[in-house]
């Protein structure tokens, strides 16, 4: 249950970040940071949630769905 918490956690900060950089990549203002600094942070806590997921599935922490229909 924790490791479900754990990315439910990072979706939403991955989700979080790209609402940041939005307003960044609509006005050009050279004293903030810059967008990609959020998009770049979205990416890797993307990458982290993915390799959170697959380490649980192949430990058998997770249990992939056996039909999906």
């Amino acid at each position: 249950m924790l490791i479900k918490a754990i990315i439910v956690c990072l979706l939403i900060f991955i989700v979080l970040n790209l609402f940041r950089a939005l307003p960044l990549m609509l006005k050009s203002n050279p004293a903030e940071k810059p967008a990609s600094h959020y998009l770049g942070r979205r990416i890797v806590f993307s990458v982290i949630a993915f390799a959170i997921l697959l380490v649980a599935v192949a430990t058998g922490a997770i249990e992939p769905n056996p039909r999906p229909y």
